[in-house]
Formats: structure tokens, C-alpha cells, sequence
């Protein structure tokens, strides 16, 4: 099967990572493969992750036990929880080959997350384990930082606060967390070619998202299909 193994799919919050991947779940399937060169996928968004820690600590607060990774406002105490949620992706893929060795031979696998300040993607790569790197491909969309906090304030929903398409981030949080983004210096500005991780080549290619083209389908799908075309090439390259 020609299609993409495993797509790290990244870039600064409400980029449009979640849209993209609603709309990939609209396709059917042998248009998406045929089109996008995506299979029957699985999704692994760190996001879930980030929510149960903030859950969790207010429950362990809520029952009279001290909060464990974040203080009352859900600022993290320790950085370093960042590279535990990269982590925990990579082991939850590594399960998912562990009950099917032959899993990737008939799907693709999405993992989406967002990165910033001293916690970028260059850090976040290095604990991505062989066997993702090995079959990884990365798909950037590129937003400004003041697009992604405009975006992001249009999406909050209180009441779905814990979704993946409709969670958002005080201005606060953005600014700490997001404002520094190190995608620039890894790509050396390219729009697609190969970022060295580990001693792995993995291809990427960028999706300009500004103006915004996530919330059109017509200008979505030309885009994605530009952008999976550039990524596929690089990647049967690679192989």
C-alpha cells in the first residue's frame, strides 16, 4: 500500500492541525489514500493528555491530596512534564505495534502536538523513539503567533473545553508556552526536505495556513493535497 506510515502532525495551537484531521475523517477511504496518500488512520493528540493532568490534579486537590503537576491557575510546576506527554505518545505507538506487528502495513498513524519555548520541536523529536522516526514523516502547518492567539480565542467553547477541536488557552498560558517557536531553525526556512533526528532523515513539508484555509473545504483540500504529495515524495524518497 503507497500511502504515509506515521505523520507527526505539528505546529502552533489552532493552527488547524484538528481541522485538518476532522476533514481527513470526512474522506472516504479510497479517496484519502488515493488523494492524501493516508490510510485507515489512528490518532494519538497530546492534548489528551495535557487535559487528563489537569483533571487529575484537580481531583487529588478536590479529595485533600497536594496537586502533582500543576499549581491552581494549571501552570505546570515542572517543564519537563512536556517531553513525559511526547512519551507517552511514542509508547502508546509502540503498544499499538506491539498487539499488531503488522499494524502500518494496512494504516497510518497521526500524532499531533504543539510546541514552544525552550520545550520546541527540536526537543520534542528527541524522545520520539526509533521505531517512530524510522517511519515518520512531518507535516508542518505554519501560522504568526498572533494568528494562532486569534484563532485560539475564537475556538473556546466553555462548555467544550475538554474537546479536541474546541479547547483553548488563556493569553497567558499562549504567551508562556507559545510565543518562541524554534520550526524556523529546524527547517532553515524550507517549505519540505529532511530534518536529521536521532540519525534518521524524516522528511517534512509545510502547509502555509495563513490566510487561513482550514475552515474551507475547497481551499483545504487543494492545499492538503499539495502538501501530501510534496510529504509522500520525500518520503518513498527516503525508503
Amino acid at each position: 500500500m503507497e500511502k504515509l506510515d506515521v505523520i507527526l502532525l505539528i505546529g502552533r495551537p489552532a493552527a488547524g492541525k484538528s481541522e485538518t484531521t476532522d476533514f481527513l475523517k470526512q474522506l472516504e477511504g479510497e479517496k484519502r489514500l488515493r488523494e492524501y496518500h493516508i490510510a485507515p488512520f489512528d490518532e494519538l493528540d497530546d492534548f489528551l493528555y495535557v487535559w487528563q493532568t489537569f483533571e487529575d490534579d484537580n481531583i487529588r486537590e478536590h479529595v485533600g491530596l497536594p496537586r502533582r503537576d500543576t499549581d491552581a491557575n494549571l501552570y505546570f510546576l515542572d517543564d519537563r512534564v512536556w517531553d513525559f506527554f511526547i512519551e507517552r505518545i511514542d509508547l502508546d505507538f509502540r503498544k499499538k505495534l506491539a498487539r499488531d506487528p503488522l499494524f502500518l502495513e494496512r494504516h497510518t498513524v497521526l500524532m499531533e502536538f504543539a510546541r514552544g519555548g525552550e520545550h520546541g520541536f527540536a526537543n520534542a523529536f528527541q524522545h520520539l523513539s526509533d521505531d517512530v522516526l524510522a517511519r515518520a514523516a512531518i507535516l508542518y502547518i505554519d501560522v504568526s503567533f498572533e494568528e494562532s492567539l486569534r484563532k485560539n480565542r475564537r475556538r473556546y467553547r466553555p462548555e467544550e473545553a475538554d474537546s479536541i477541536l474546541y479547547h483553548s488557552l488563556e493569553d497567558g498560558k499562549m504567551g508562556r508556552y507559545y510565543r518562541d517557536n524554534d520550526w524556523e531553525r529546524l527547517s532553515e526556512g524550507r517549505d519540505d526536505g529532511f530534518i536529521a533526528v536521532k540519525g534518521h532523515q524524516v522528511p517534512f513539508a509545510v502547509f502555509h495556513n495563513e490566510p487561513e484555509k482550514t475552515l474551507d473545504p475547497e481551499l483545504l483540500e487543494a492545499a492538503l493535497h499539495n502538501v501530501t504529495g510534496r510529504l509522500f515524495k520525500l518520503f518513498t524518497r527516503k525508503g
